[in-house]
């Protein structure tokens, strides 16, 4: 899996949804345990399980659906 792409999916309303070999790592540098899946990054502020997705951007009505070309 060492050229396997990785994939950053920015996901309407949602987290930011990563499939592909990721580390994610604290700001100490300490690599966070990932599973063998995608992993969803919360975007919205309200998750309890940062900097993971928990879906409290369901409660809290986040709203965000940005497209690429639109810069």
């Amino acid at each position: 899996m060492e050229n396997a792409e990785v994939v950053i999916k920015v996901r309407d309303n949602g987290p930011y949804k990563i499939t592909g070999p990721v580390t994610v790592v604290d700001a100490d540098g300490q690599a966070f345990a990932l599973p063998d899946e995608p992993v969803a990054l919360c975007r919205c502020g309200h998750s309890q399980t940062k900097p993971f997705c928990d879906a409290s951007h369901r409660a809290a009505g986040f709203d965000s659906c940005e497209r690429a070309g639109a810069r």
